[in-house]
């Protein structure tokens, strides 16, 4: 791959240089060059970082939708309120809204003119669009129902005998709940987190209308997909898209044997 060298002396040719080289470098370089061959150097030479700022996406994501989603998804299915449905369907919104939607209302509700992205400058001195923060909300919003749904199942399937039975013994509703349910539940939730954080690696709508394409800080991996596409570059997209393919099937297998446990039957 070709790479442009800009003026040493220009503090901005420096910091594009060092992103080009960033992006692309082939893993090989950082081995002794006899242990790959020309060929296996070229079927490993991916975007990694755009790999790892995705990696670090998907896991933030997850670990906030976990600490967020596990009390209201436990709410939703042990809750008579009549007008949850509202509640639903909100949470469940980001299923049937088109990404780049919801990325643009994002983008309208956080950007700089708005109450909140003046609020948030306010706080921190920073900005929320085309930040990592920015595409962390929005994939926290966009997998929400991804969480939520399957948490609200293994709740609903967990007989309450058990639940009351252990109040009946002077047990605390939370002691109750995370020594009884979430036990019993946990498959249920660990099959949410699992598919939570395989769209979260996924994303690409709500990601490029709030974050757009910058490397090392918004460029996921989708993104990266995408840049290659647009560059006629169809070996390395191919590349990238069959490391996802790969991933996505092992997500799913390991999705299905976690709902086999859950019920045997």
């Amino acid at each position: 791959m070709s790479l442009t060298v800009l003026d040493s002396n220009h503090a901005s040719g420096k910091i594009i240089a060092s992103v080009e080289v960033t992006q692309k470098l082939p893993i090989g370089t950082f081995l002794p060059q006899r242990y790959f061959s020309p060929h296996i150097q070229e079927m490993i030479s991916l975007d990694w970082q755009a790999i790892l700022l995705t990696l670090q996406l998907a896991s933030s994501t997850t670990a906030i939708l976990f600490v967020v989603g596990l009390p209201l998804a436990y709410w939703m299915a042990t809750t008579r309120w009549r007008g949850k449905f509202l509640l639903e369907s909100i949470v469940m919104l980001p299923l049937v809204l088109p990404p780049t939607v919801l990325g643009f209302y994002l983008l309208l509700a956080l950007g700089p003119y708005s109450p909140l992205g003046q609020f948030y400058e306010q706080v921190t001195g920073g900005h929320l669009p085309f930040s990592f923060s920015g595409i962390l909300l929005g994939s926290v919003l966009g997998n929400l129902p991804f969480a939520v749904r399957p948490f609200v199942a293994a709740f609903s399937a967990l007989d309450r005998r058990l639940v009351e039975a252990s109040w009946c013994l002077g047990v605390s509703r939370l002691e109750t709940f995370r020594r009884v349910s979430l036990p019993l539940c946990w498959p249920g939730i660990l099959a949410g987190l699992v598919l939570t954080f395989a769209h979260a690696v996924g994303e690409f709508g709500v990601v490029l209308m709030l974050g757009g394409n910058i490397p090392g800080i918004t460029r996921t991996i989708s993104v990266s997909i995408y840049d290659d596409v647009q560059a006629l570059d169809y070996a390395a997209a191919a590349r990238t898209s069959g490391l996802l393919m790969v991933f996505s099937f092992t997500v799913l297998c390991l999705t299905h044997l976690l709902q086999r446990r859950r019920s045997p039957a």
